[in-house]
């Protein structure tokens, strides 16, 4: 069950629908709005099929693909497989990762934010470091 304020963030595209997916680098689920799942998909669809690496990644990068729906309680109904995945147990977070929700076991999830912990300022640093100043004054 997604949390009442994901659900009510989401109103304005429930009535798409989503696609549930697993994640690339990390264990867990990704939950796209299907505007961007399609968005997404046209990317990945100009690569050329015939370059083996290509191949190889949109096969691994669909795998488990499921399109969902939220139900009117916010419920979504998550595969077997998708679950063995990930991991899910008892509880589950769901964080909100820009344009996607990511779905965790809680105890995954709290081990991936430890580990990264160590790690952030270096990283925050190095990805965010050399940005210019924006016109809105975030830097």
């Amino acid at each position: 069950m997604l949390p009442q304020a994901f659900k009510k963030q989401l109103a304005p595209v429930l009535q798409e629908g989503f696609v549930l997916k697993r994640a690339v680098f990390q264990k867990c689920l990704e939950l796209y709005p299907m505007k961007e799942w399609n968005a997404l998909s046209q990317k990945v669809n100009r690569l050329n099929r015939f370059n083996k690496k290509n191949d190889e990644f949109i096969r691994r990068f669909n795998a488990g693909v499921k399109p969902v729906d939220i139900d009117a309680s916010g419920r979504i109904l998550i595969s077997k497989d998708l679950h063995a995945f990930a991991g899910t147990k008892k509880e589950i977070v769901v964080n909100a990762a820009i344009n996607v929700l990511e779905i965790w076991d809680k105890d995954l999830y709290e081990k991936a934010i430890d580990e990264a912990a160590l790690d952030f300022a270096e990283l925050a640093e190095e990805v965010m470091g050399d940005q210019n100043e924006e016109p809105d004054g975030i830097s």
